[in-house]
């Protein structure tokens, strides 16, 4: 009996879940390698697990593409999963998409779209701030003049620069640490811009329920509501005698 061809969709869902396990061994190897500051046989050990996974990664990517038909439009259409190749701590965000897959029950599209970007958005700040101060502390421990040495301070710092305040009192001062500077802060002006939407659209839309349910019926609507009302009393009227002959 002849097996049935690879596609992309069926290798997209016989992976989903090892992809989502396999990223869950890389955040957790990784967290654990920079920030217990792990060395010898067990550094070794969560530097195999990164490596592995990562392989893992790069293999999806390519069976994809692979996969592909036409390749070049895919290869253009996808260079954001390029990217999640290139650094995997990217590859994190997609474990958010377990967060959206669930239901929000009876509720409109929109306001189940809003809360599915909530969701994301307030996730996605979660993880790009603890992610890019793992990165940071990665970069900067170790570094001459580097002020970034403990986890608590490299999260501190990630959280500030987020929310743009600046204290000034971490800082990263090696060019790699400076570079995830940079990205951090691209990222939170995105996701916090994306928040803010999000909630402006709900209140806008509250607002507009609450004048409509308070504003009062016009002249014109009740003569037509009249007119209606009377219409239908005719119909019914008409329907009466049709069934009594």
């Amino acid at each position: 009996m002849a097996r049935d061809p690879m596609t992309q969709e069926r290798w997209a869902q016989l992976t989903h879940w090892p992809l989502i396990i396999a990223s869950l061994l890389w955040l957790t190897a990784y967290s654990w390698k920079v920030i217990g500051d792990v060395t010898g046989p067990a550094g070794m050990g969560l530097w195999i697990v990164i490596g592995v996974t990562y392989i893992g990664f790069v293999v999806d990517y390519l069976v994809r593409l692979f996969l592909a038909r036409p390749r070049a439009p895919w290869f253009r259409a996808h260079l954001l999963d390029l990217a999640i190749v290139a650094i995997p701590m990217l590859r994190m965000l997609r474990l958010l998409r377990i967060l959206t897959e669930f239901t929000f029950g009876q509720q409109s599209a929109g306001t189940v779209l809003r809360s599915r970007i909530a969701i994301y958005g307030a996730g996605a700040s979660i993880l790009v701030i603890y992610l890019c101060a793992l990165a940071v502390l990665e970069a900067e421990r170790g570094a001459p003049g580097a002020n970034i040495e403990q986890f608590g301070d490299a999260i501190w710092w990630a959280f500030v620069t987020v929310a743009t305040v600046g204290y000034g009192d971490f800082y990263p001062v090696t060019p790699l640490g400076r570079i995830w500077a940079v990205g951090l802060m691209a990222g939170g002006i995105a996701i916090v811009g994306t928040v803010t939407a999000t909630v402006s659209s709900w209140v806008i839309e509250r607002a507009a329920q609450g004048r409509d349910d308070d504003e009062p019926a016009t002249r014109g609507q009740m003569r037509g509501l009249l007119q209606q009302m009377g219409e239908l009393r005719k119909e019914l009227a008409e329907a009466k005698e049709i069934g009594e002959k």
